[in-house]
């Protein structure tokens, strides 16, 4: 090899890594960006099989089908939003947000019937970590920054949702616009297996966002069933943001399970702790873990395995990694990421052994 073409290919090489760094560099700059085109593209996916049913059974164009879809949307983001103005002012009033030392004061209430109740069996939270000095030293003073933020994420907030719709509705009126756009990326010679993967991509990632919301309605059914039981105000509202942050696999329902435990303690501020209060809490921890159960070992198994055709074991590892590597949003991610990779293997790498364990159920 002469001393020319090693010079180039040394050029070469730094002007690949100098593309690949600036690209990131750039993709790192435009990071919000980015995100609204991912999250289009999943409601892009979700939206599809209704376009499909649009276009088959009543016979509108793409263009018609897309905008009712898009309406079909916005219909719900504005339906769970206004869900959630009553529960925010219960709460506020319940919390007295706008009053540090009536918060502060609720919260030392619930500390102090806690203790009494656990005293009884000789359990001393003053001698344990959840002892009375870090309530007593803690400072209150975040709740008003939190509400003087509130006015700035919500404009955010609603810039974020247009600019998601605007972008959703084209890559649902034109269901080839990214498809083309990465063709120009692809050699022509790998064009074919491509324009397959893709498609079986967008099969399977349609069916498992579809899967996941009648995961989120199943959850959303049995806890709003609990606590219309139990009598806890907005029931509606809460049981759908405990499901939601069902999402996030492991954590979400742990903070889900607690968030709606607390705000039924919150919503009974003033009754008597042993005889309201704490058989209100349990009833919900018993109903919520009741929810969990189903969850886990009859929505999720059937729901994965049949949407992204992969093993429960296969999918709990994939889990875990993302987490381990990008937290939460990477535990998101994760399903999503390696059913592309999965498709992807199995039309470029055929012949690899591990890839074709793998895929052979794809």
């Amino acid at each position: 090899m002469s001393k020319n073409e090693i010079s180039k290919g040394i050029l070469h090489s730094l002007l690949v890594i100098t593309g690949v760094l600036l690209t990131l560099y750039l993709l790192f700059e435009i990071k919000v960006l980015v995100g609204y085109l991912i999250i289009a593209g999943i409601i892009s996916l979700i939206g599809r099989p209704i376009v499909i049913f649009l276009n088959n059974r009543l016979k509108l164009k793409n263009t018609t089908a897309s905008i009712f879809t898009m309406f079909f949307f916005l219909a719900v983001i504005i339906g769970i939003i206004s869900l959630f103005i009553p529960l925010v002012i219960e709460q506020g009033k319940n919390l007295s947000l706008l009053d540090i030392d009536s918060f502060q004061g609720n919260i030392k209430f619930l500390y102090a019937e806690t203790s009494t109740y656990l005293n009884r069996f000789n359990i001393d939270l003053n001698n344990t970590i959840f002892n009375m000095d870090w309530l007593s030293n803690m400072d209150f003073g975040f709740v008003p920054e939190i509400l003087n933020s509130l006015g700035k994420t919500l404009g955010n907030l609603t810039i974020g949702i247009l600019s998601i719709m605007f972008i959703s509705f084209f890559l649902l009126k034109d269901a080839m616009i990214l498809e083309r756009t990465l063709y120009v990326m692809i050699p022509k010679k790998s064009s074919k297996k491509f324009g397959k993967s893709f498609e079986s991509i967008k099969l399977l990632l349609s069916r498992y966002f579809g899967g996941l919301i009648l995961q989120i309605f199943i959850l959303f059914v049995i806890y709003t069933i609990i606590l219309l039981i139990i009598g806890t105000p907005n029931a509606f509202v809460i049981a759908f943001l405990c499901s939601l942050l069902n999402l996030i696999p492991f954590v979400g329902p742990v903070v889900g399970g607690i968030l709606m435990i607390l705000l039924t303690m919150s919503s009974h501020i003033g009754a008597d702790f042993s005889s309201v209060i704490l058989p209100k809490a349990i009833y919900v921890s018993i109903g919520f873990i009741f929810g969990q159960l189903i969850d886990n070992f009859f929505s999720q198994p059937y729901i994965f395995s049949n949407s992204v055709k992969s093993h429960p074991l296969e999918i709990f590892l994939i889990i875990i990694t993302g987490g381990l590597l990008f937290g939460p949003l990477g535990m998101i991610a994760a399903i999503p990421t390696y059913t592309a990779l999965k498709v992807i293997g199995k039309e470029f790498f055929s012949e690899n052994r591990i890839v074709k364990e793998l895929t052979k159920n794809l």
